[in-house]
């Protein structure tokens, strides 16, 4: 009888939290439109959100936005950063040379190798330090280039990933034409209505599966000027969308980007309301968001898995502060 009753318990528990964890609606991106205007091209979107009420966004960003931007940018390969890398050691070597030491770009097996030779075992030493410093430059040199960093799974692998947090703070500019439109739109100056607004934007946009930030290396990502363009993203993209919406309408509001398997969320520093999933980094409380949709949830509620993930401690997070 008490083994019934606590189950009883349990069930009711569990229904408790789905009831406040279940999506409100799907995400229904009812219209878009792009089309070639003076200044650029102009975007007109009509979607329903978490309220199921239909908003409606229209705006113009210039060619330089949309084709200029992160034109760089590509999916990680490592065949093309290693030859990056060595070319650049084998420049500055010869810029600035060990004198005693000989380093030369040789092929074996068809990839190209650094190979060093010198007079003596210290002047060996010697250049083997100087080319690990030089490939560290390199890389650093390829990552700020490309949009790239390298990262730590939370289950401690590491890894190479867009510079997510970069990119949303270089799309920033970009966007703050869009900053008057909403705020006529959400009258009142609220973090959560303005965060629930553009969440619902980002939520309709056509969504494109993650592929794998261990395995892929960014294929599959778009940065904002592109996921606009094309009218989709993966969990990452629209992540990155959306954090740079919000940046560009709240200065300084601080955010992260929180990364789980096969997803991504935003928290925001706002006082969160009984039953909001929330994180702590570093003293800062965030409120969860989930961009991606199809699911509408607001601002404070994620979907059961999400909340599992985080419950279990399974996710990195990446700041995204205004600077100061």
């Amino acid at each position: 009888m008490i083994g019934s009753r606590i189950s009883l318990i349990i069930l009711i528990t569990l229904a408790s939290q789905l009831i406040v964890y279940a999506p409100s609606s799907l995400a229904e991106q009812i219209k878009y439109g792009r089309k070639k205007v003076e200044q650029g091209y102009q975007f007109d979107y009509l979607w329903r959100d978490s309220a199921a009420q239909n908003q409606q966004i229209s705006f113009v960003l210039s060619n330089k936005t949309l084709f200029d931007k992160f034109r760089n940018f590509r999916a990680f390969k490592s065949d093309i950063a290693q030859s990056y890398i060595n070319k650049y050691i084998v420049k500055a070597w010869k810029k600035s040379p060990i004198p005693g030491a000989q380093l030369n770009l040789i092929k074996r097996a068809g990839k190209y190798q650094l190979q060093v030779n010198a007079s003596s075992q210290t002047l060996m030493q010697q250049a083997r330090s100087r080319v690990h410093e030089l490939e560290q430059e390199a890389t650093a040199d390829f990552f700020n280039k490309y949009y790239y960093h390298s990262f730590v799974t939370h289950d401690g692998v590491s890894a190479i990933k867009p510079d997510h947090v970069r990119i949303a703070n270089e799309t920033v500019e970009s966007l703050k034409i869009l900053k008057p439109l909403i705020l006529e739109t959400v009258s009142i100056k609220n973090v959560r209505m303005v965060t629930n607004y553009v969440l619902g934007f980002s939520q309709a946009i056509p969504y494109s599966p993650l592929e794998s930030r261990v395995s892929s290396s960014g294929a599959g990502f778009n940065p904002p000027n592109k996921l606009l363009w094309e009218n989709q993203g993966d969990c990452d993209s629209k992540v990155t969308l959306t954090a740079a919406l919000l940046r560009a309408l709240m200065p300084r509001i601080k955010m992260a980007l929180v990364f789980i398997d096969g997803h991504a969320l935003i928290g925001i520093e706002v006082m969160p309301q009984a039953g909001e999933t929330t994180v702590n980094w570093q003293g800062t409380t965030y409120v969860l968001a989930e961009p991606t949709g199809p699911a509408t949830y607001p601002l404070g509620q994620v979907a059961p898995d999400s909340l599992l993930a985080i419950n279990s401690g399974r996710y990195t997070l990446e700041t995204f502060h205004a600077e100061e």
